[in-house]
C-alpha cells in the first residue's frame, strides 16, 4: 500500500485509517494467523481468504457497519489492525458498536490507540453518530485501558452477553458520546 494523498480516510503521525477491500484478504489473513496468541479467547478475526471474504463482504456492503483498516505508516502502509463500527443506528439514537484489534506485530505500540482516535473524529463528524460502545470481556486488560484512554466510561455490566468460542461470555459496556457542540 502507497500512502498517497486520498489513499486514507484519516492520518494521524503513525497510522492511517483505510476502509477494507476484498484484495487485503493475503495481509490480513496472514497477519491474524500470526496473532492468534494474542487474540485468543478474545478475538477470532478471519484466518483464511473464504473466512475473510465472509467477514469483510459486508463490511464494505452493509451500510450499517464500517470497516476500518489501520495501517502504519512508517510500513508502507501495512495493516496493523483494524477497527469496526457496527450495528450503526441512524435518527435520534445515530449510534455504533466497536470491534477492534491490533495484529502481534503492532501490539503494545500504541498504534491501535491513535487510531482510535482518528475513529472517534470520523464517527462524531463525517458519520454524523453521537454514540459509540464497546462491550468487553472484564479479564480483556489490554482492551479495557485501551476504550479507558480514549476517554469511554464503564456504564455496566451484561452477563452472558456475547457467544464467543462456544460459550456465552460476559461484558462490560463501554461507551463515549460526541462532545457537545457549545
Amino acid at each position: 500500500m502507497v500512502d498517497a494523498p486520498g489513499t486514507y480516510l484519516a492520518v494521524g503521525p503513525r497510522v492511517g485509517l483505510r476502509h477494507f477491500s476484498l484484495a487485503d484478504a493475503e495481509e490480513f489473513t496472514a497477519r491474524a494467523r500470526e496473532s492468534r496468541e494474542l487474540h485468543r479467547p478474545w478475538l477470532f478475526p478471519p484466518c483464511t481468504p473464504e473466512a475473510y471474504a465472509a467477514y469483510a463482504g459486508p463490511l464494505i456492503e452493509d451500510p450499517a457497519r464500517v470497516g476500518l483498516l489501520v495501517c502504519e505508516r512508517a510500513d508502507g502502509g501495512g495493516i496493523a489492525g483494524f477497527v469496526n463500527i457496527n450495528n450503526i443506528v441512524r435518527g435520534a439514537f445515530r449510534s455504533g458498536a466497536l470491534g477492534y484489534g491490533a495484529f502481534a506485530h503492532a501490539a503494545g505500540r500504541g498504534l491501535l490507540t491513535e487510531a482510535l482516535g482518528l475513529v472517534l473524529e470520523h464517527a462524531f463528524g463525517p458519520l454524523g453518530l453521537h454514540r459509540l460502545e464497546a462491550n468487553i470481556q472484564p479479564g480483556n486488560t489490554a482492551s479495557r485501558a485501551l476504550v479507558r484512554r480514549a476517554g469511554f466510561r464503564l456504564e455496566g455490566f451484561s452477563p452472558a452477553m456475547l457467544h464467543i468460542d462456544g460459550a456465552w461470555r460476559d461484558h462490560e459496556r463501554w461507551a463515549i458520546t460526541a462532545p457537545d457542540p457549545d
